[in-house]
């Protein structure tokens, strides 16, 4: 039969589009679903701040009257002015087992922003760093984590064939939590806050962080990932709306805040409990029981994600992150977490790999994103 495409224009099509992959991954223990609500209000322009420099448009493949497909193309006029590259990104990719199906769809994009006066697409990517990024090329045996994407192995194997190359890699590590943090590690972190003047912000309440410091944390992020792969500078809405979703579940016991002798803010660590099995049992839906699941996994969790840890520039050579992993283990321990998940990292950010270079580790995905001159 026939491919046929059609645009996702309005928020009904949108929840179409949202809902395809949980339907394709169906009964597979490693996929992930995203907080529906979080993908519409995402690819929804009235909800979106980030389209007051972007455009989109979301594509899906039908056969026989059934959805086979689907991706979005996104252009960041940001990234542009910053990077200098006229690219367009694609990404919310999913596909049945069908080469014609990833040709259609990834064809589709290609027209929209050759149109558009674009000279390359690269992708999975997202609006921006803080959307879900990158296509798992290894470890399709793991489970996904709330942050991330899963996908089959044919999907990196029709893009390549399509003509896609690798543009950059994020690795992914497991990581052990010690029995006991060690004394020797206890004596080097109280000897870093004394010489530095660092410690730990002790915070009781989500409105006390967000108040005190909401702003600040998304204003040191621009600052310490402006280098990375991607990255724009985020607009005061898209903070505001930032703010909501990631300091929504942030937990006293695994958010860590490092200020210096003035209490203003010099680094954090948002680190949270898994969500990945609460996720697959509601289906990414909060309502109607949805809720129930992701309370339990919060109060009692049996995994850690680590999301974002950032430390400004004249404090990373001084060895203050040794303070902020430090509470990160401890408070892990005295909640009996086993092991945390790192969450991807760039395969050249070396800054980050050391946080884990003492650690029980090992590196189980791998995901990618690919590049077509257009």
């Amino acid at each position: 039969m026939p491919i046929t495409l059609r645009k996702a224009e309005n928020r009904g099509q949108l929840k179409t589009f949202i809902r395809f992959p949980v339907d394709l991954y169906r009964g597979n223990p490693h996929y992930v679903p995203a907080l529906a609500f979080d993908d519409l209000n995402t690819l929804d322009p009235t909800r979106n701040p980030a389209f007051e420099f972007c455009e989109s448009v979301c594509f899906m493949a039908e056969r026989d009257g059934r959805i086979v497909g689907r991706i979005a193309g996104i252009i960041n006029r940001r990234y542009i002015e910053k990077w200098g590259r006229k690219y367009a990104r694609f990404g919310w990719l999913d596909f049945v087992d069908d080469y014609d199906v990833a040709e259609a769809l990834t064809a589709a994009v290609e027209a929209w922003a050759r149109e558009r006066g674009m000279e390359g697409l690269h992708g999975p990517l997202g609006f921006t760093d803080m959307d879900r990024e990158g296509l798992l090329v290894e470890g399709f045996k793991e489970v996904a984590t709330m942050a991330t994407n899963y996908n089959h192995a044919y999907y990196g194997e029709y893009l390549e064939r399509l003509g896609y190359a690798k543009d950059c890699d994020w690795v992914e590590y497991r990581i052990s939590v010690p029995k006991e943090i060690p004394e020797k590690v206890r004596r080097v972190t109280d000897l870093l806050a004394k010489r530095t003047g660092v410690r730990l912000y002790e915070w009781k309440s989500r409105k006390e962080l967000v108040s005190k410091f909401g702003a600040q944390l998304f204003a040191l992020l621009d600052e310490a990932y402006a280098k990375l792969y991607g990255t724009t500078p985020l607009s005061e809405r898209q903070v505001e709306v930032y703010i909501d979703q990631y300091l929504g579940f942030v937990d006293p016991r695994f958010t860590k805040i490092l200020v210096d002798e003035k209490g203003d803010l010099i680094g954090f660590g948002i680190t949270m409990p898994s969500l990945s099995k609460a996720l697959q049992a509601c289906r990414g839906r909060v309502l109607p029981f949805g809720w129930l699941h992701l309370y339990l996994a919060l109060r009692k969790p049996k995994i850690l994600d680590l999301y974002l840890v950032a430390v400004r520039a004249e404090y990373q050579s001084r060895g203050v992150v040794a303070i902020l992993m430090s509470a990160v283990n401890q408070s892990a321990i005295d909640a009996g977490i086993k092991f945390a998940e790192s969450n991807p990292e760039l395969e050249i950010n070396h800054a980050v790999q050391t946080l884990w270079k003492d650690t029980d580790r090992v590196m189980h995905k791998r995901r990618r994103v690919y590049l077509k001159s257009l």
